[in-house]
């Protein structure tokens, strides 16, 4: 067995294709049935205000001290990174938002193993379909759509209980180095650090593999 810790940020482009690279490396991988993947939730910026009113652009143009010209050029190589995975990404439009109700959702889905069903309905939410991941309404109906219960969903996002999983997570990212995501350590031994080609992944793999059946 190969157990995958991934920690990740869902309003992170390079976390929705680094997602995507490890998933297309897992189909060539024919051991991909002894595959054990555990989503762990990391914000890349905690103190970040949700603002659905100003563009993503504008805000990313104030946030990292860029001109508008140069934040375009940055979006423009995350969407063709993103092409080139087989994702369409509307970077312009997706919604300034704090990330956090999100991840308590995912440690929700994580104890009704659909962890990968909720990260995959958040990046869509939020790259595809400029969808507003700290509202409630909206994370709500994200979590009916991978089969949890609109009393659980509501639960969850007032849960201390998976508050501390979200902190857990957070404090274990510290303690191994993490300092951006996505970031896969397969085994407890090897981590990837990146959305890196799914060739990277697969070669990844199958070393682990060689040496777990060793």
């Amino acid at each position: 067995m190969i157990q995958v810790d991934i920690w990740s940020d869902v309003r992170c482009p390079f976390c929705y294709i680094g997602k995507h690279r490890f998933e297309a490396a897992l189909v060539k991988f024919s051991h991909r049935k002894q595959v054990r993947v555990e989503w762990h939730s990391f914000q890349l910026d905690p103190a970040i205000e949700t603002q659905p009113e100003i563009s993503t652009l504008d805000y990313f143009v104030k946030a990292k001290n860029v001109s508008k010209d140069q934040a375009k050029e940055m979006f423009d190589g995350a969407r063709k990174m993103a092409s080139e995975t087989g994702l369409e990404m509307d970077l312009e439009n997706s919604v300034v938002a704090n990330s956090y109700k999100a991840h308590l959702l995912i440690q929700l889905a994580k104890t009704k193993n659909v962890a990968n069903q909720m990260e995959e309905a958040l990046f869509e939410a939020h790259f595809q379909k400029a969808k507003n991941i700290d509202d409630n309404e909206v994370l709500v109906e994200i979590a009916t759509s991978v089969g949890i219960s609109e009393t659980e969903a509501k639960d969850a996002l007032n849960s201390s209980d998976f508050a501390a999983a979200v902190k857990e997570d957070e404090l274990q990212a510290q303690k191994i180095g993490v300092r951006g995501v996505p970031f896969f350590v397969f085994n407890n031994k090897y981590a990837v650090s990146g959305a890196q080609s799914s060739e990277s992944f697969l070669e990844v793999l199958e070393k682990v593999w060689q040496e777990t059946s060793a």
